[in-house]
């Protein structure tokens, strides 16, 4: 599957969603194609001295809603294609949870591990010099995504607001405590997906029964994820990172895994390292195809876009995906998975804790009030359950996968905004 046509594919989701519901042609034109695509390169004087020029993008794609909210990824494979797609999907995230955003995406194309913090750092704020006049706390908000954690983000805060003249934390989110951010940051995403989970495999299944359970991803989100659940009785089987993966039958020893995980930051690194492969437990190595193709109850993917595809989908054994990463699944798969009955429940809905806790922010930000941490996860959980329990009637009533119900949610709010500034249905009449 190439990169290529990953925005086609995420944009396939259009002409699916206007078989069930009726959309004036001004949102379907409004969603052909981004508000706005920028691209800079960005100078770097290396730490020998010498210059360097690295492509940064960001992508606003609708804001219907409000302004703009997306990650910051840092990673080899950055470009046009996915932060359009990334965006296309963060749009219809904050439309399925009710947040007042639209959606965008940025990143700077680099293997993040090979800069040294020094400039890690210049290159961060850099990327704020090349793209200060296009963001802001009003107009887009920066988020974290791959490899950009809480240090970065301060940096980027500290440098919008040197170019500001003013302190403005609200414009980036993600950062630390200490400089504006708010509790919770570090578990929201995967707590956002347990309160999905939680509240839809009861649904699913009837009486809740031990999962066996492979997580294909083990950063932010599905890291913590795997210790909620082990600590809530999942049997976690399997885990990988990019580098492969670990197997056993009787079960993984989550926090001893995470913990081998976490020592290998070192102190003059801002990421970890040392691959799960290299865990020093009782344990099979396996190849992230292998562990996507294991015989478990509930299978996370939780690492990048395209990992089920066409090519490898009958190979899936899994009664349950939970889509902790964006995108995960091709809509061909997807269409494969649904008509064998496999339940996948959609991104839009199982990732959005990580953006509903940047909402959060981004509000404690502009009251000058921060809550204490049970107050932010109550928020999360009920924010969660409350959409999850509506998307949910919407599969039932309308008889579709809950991948397309989170989509006419999505959709419906989305049409709500439109047709309040006027449609050719207005127009026409007057």
């Amino acid at each position: 599957m190439g990169r290529e046509t990953l925005f086609p594919k995420a944009c396939h989701r259009i002409k699916e969603v206007v078989e069930y519901i009726s959309l004036s042609d001004d949102i379907l034109e409004r969603l052909k194609s981004p508000k706005s695509i920028l691209i800079a390169s960005i100078p770097l004087r290396m730490d020998n001295g010498d210059l360097r020029f690295f492509q940064g993008y960001r992508v606003r794609y609708d804001d219907t809603r409000g302004p703009t909210i997306g990650g910051i990824r840092y990673h080899s494979n950055v470009s046009i294609d996915e932060m359009q797609s990334h965006a296309f999907w963060m749009t219809f995230k904050c439309a399925a949870l009710d947040l007042p955003f639209g959606g965008a995406k940025g990143g700077i194309a680099f293997d993040p591990k090979s800069l040294s913090l020094f400039e890690l750092e210049r290159l961060s704020r850099g990327y704020i010099e090349a793209f200060a006049d296009f963001i802001g706390p009003d107009v887009d908000i920066l988020t974290p995504d791959f490899y950009t954690n809480p240090m970065i983000m301060g940096w980027m805060m500290e440098q919008y607001s040197t170019i500001q003249r003013k302190i403005t934390p609200a414009a980036i989110v993600g950062k630390p405590q200490a400089m504006g951010g708010t509790a919770g940051r570090k578990t929201a995403g995967a707590l956002g997906a347990f309160s999905v989970m939680e509240n839809i495999l009861p649904k699913l299944q009837g009486k809740k029964t031990p999962q066996t359970v492979a997580i294909q991803g083990f950063g932010k989100a599905g890291s913590i994820l795997s210790e909620i659940l082990y600590n809530n009785d999942y049997k976690i089987v399997a885990v990988s990172d990019s580098k492969g993966g670990i197997y056993s039958e009787k079960g993984l020893n989550i926090p001893f895994v995470k913990a081998f995980k976490e020592s290998t930051l070192s102190f003059n690194k801002a990421y970890c390292d040392g691959p799960v492969c290299n865990i020093p437990t009782e344990h099979e190595n396996i190849t992230n195809e292998e562990l996507l193709a294991l015989d478990v109850d509930i299978l996370i993917p939780a690492a990048i876009e395209d990992q089920i595809t066409e090519k490898n989908v009958d190979n899936i054994k899994a009664s349950f995906i939970f889509e902790v990463a964006n995108g995960p699944i091709s809509p061909e798969a997807d269409e494969i998975l649904n008509n064998k009955g496999t339940y996948v429940i959609p991104d839009i809905l199982v990732n959005a804790g990580a953006v509903t806790l940047s909402y959060f922010e981004w509000v404690q930000n502009r009251e000058g009030y921060y809550w204490p941490l049970r107050k932010v996860n109550a928020r999360l959980k009920q924010k969660m359950i409350e959409e999850t329990q509506t998307i949910w009637q919407i599969s039932q009533k309308k008889t579709v996968s809950l991948r397309m119900a989170a989509y006419i949610h999505a959709f419906n709010r989305l049409g709500e905004a439109v047709n309040a500034r006027g449609t050719k249905d207005y127009f026409i009449q007057r």
